[in-house]
């Protein structure tokens, strides 16, 4: 097994505080309607805190049926959390785990910036590719980007 790391940032004109509320807090309910061509249901199995597992259930079409993330952890003051991808989604053959760490910060424009560390575990003697890597993330920028878009367009949500 082999491990690489891989670190990025995504800016967003919306407050860090929001953001990491619909992502962490309110993630359930939020999924769904922020993406619902990509996104069916949200499934929580425990109680929201570290080892519980969430089940995104992606709509027909996609070239996932779901994938289950288990929850590392959250801290509302440091607006952080992180998670593991363990099945499902773009795991494969290749790939044990997908390790996510992200933390909002804020922004002098009043929006924030999104800090990830991801660390791609393969299966065997395995390499994944940067191209690959980039693949991966691209996907993730899409439903952070489709979430920033429904905060903007309901700024009434995650408040």
């Amino acid at each position: 097994m082999g491990v690489v790391t891989y670190e990025f940032e995504v800016t967003s004109l919306v407050a860090p505080t929001r953001l990491f509320k619909a992502f962490v807090l309110e993630g359930a309910k939020v999924y769904p309607k922020a993406a619902p061509h990509a996104i069916k249901s949200v499934e929580l199995e425990g109680d929201g805190k570290l080892g519980s597992i969430v089940k995104i259930n992606f709509v027909e079409g996609l070239p996932f049926q779901y994938m289950k993330h288990m929850i590392g952890g959250h801290d509302e003051s440091n607006l952080s959390y992180s998670y593991s991808l363990i099945e499902g989604g773009p795991l494969g053959d290749k790939l044990e785990k997908i390790s996510y760490e992200n933390q909002f910060v804020a922004d002098a424009s009043g929006g924030s910036v999104c800090k990830s560390s991801i660390k791609f575990y393969t299966i065997g003697d395995y390499v994944i590719t940067e191209d690959e890597i980039k693949a991966l993330i691209q996907r993730s920028e899409v439903v952070y980007k489709a979430i920033e878009a429904y905060l903007l367009a309901n700024t009434d949500a995650c408040n």
